[in-house]
């Protein structure tokens, strides 16, 4: 089966006639309406953006075979998929979160850290994490200091470990 990636997560209803909130995941968030049939994550069925519009922080979409609020509620939080190859190749020194994700963390030496489990951004900047054989997880900053090498053909990422990650200290009293 080809790789698939989620492009877009469907919100609540918008109106009486089918629309729905549409957040995407794209750079470009209009993209979604070029990709063709979108599926759902068990790929049992298919969506197409037939129109969208920009809202405040998301898109007011129609889909294709969508036609009134009832079968748009159904909808509310169903993620939309595309095939891999469907997508245009990032730019150089950008990535995929899917493409990431599994990779094996190592260190310079080259010993294991564990597994990139996830990409996360709340707002400043990417967070990489790593999850280690045991333990809890590790939250780095996704920057070229802390992961200077990233080899989705070898199957790996290179983690410099920060000695201090800058953050709010509590007050010691």
């Amino acid at each position: 089966m080809t790789a698939r990636i989620c492009v877009a997560r469907i919100g609540a209803a918008h109106g009486l006639r089918g629309e729905v909130r549409l957040w995407t995941f794209t750079e470009d968030p209009m993209s979604v309406t070029r990709y063709g049939p979108l599926s759902t994550k068990d790929g049992a069925r298919q969506l197409e953006v037939a129109r969208a519009r920009a809202a405040k922080d998301h898109l007011v979409a129609a889909l294709t075979g969508v036609t009134t609020r009832e079968e748009a509620e159904r909808l509310n939080g169903v993620e939309l998929y595309v095939a891999r190859d469907r997508l245009p190749p990032p730019d150089e020194g950008e990535f995929y979160h899917a493409d990431l994700i599994g990779l094996t963390a190592v260190d310079a030496a080259g010993t294991p850290l564990g597994t990139v489990a996830a990409i996360h951004n709340f707002g400043a900047g990417d967070i990489i994490e790593i999850a280690p054989p045991q333990g809890a997880t590790l939250m780095l900053p996704f920057t070229d200091a802390v992961v200077p090498t990233v080899d989705i053909a070898g199957g790996r990422v290179v983690i410099e470990m920060p000695g201090e990650i800058e953050g709010d200290m509590p007050d010691q009293a």
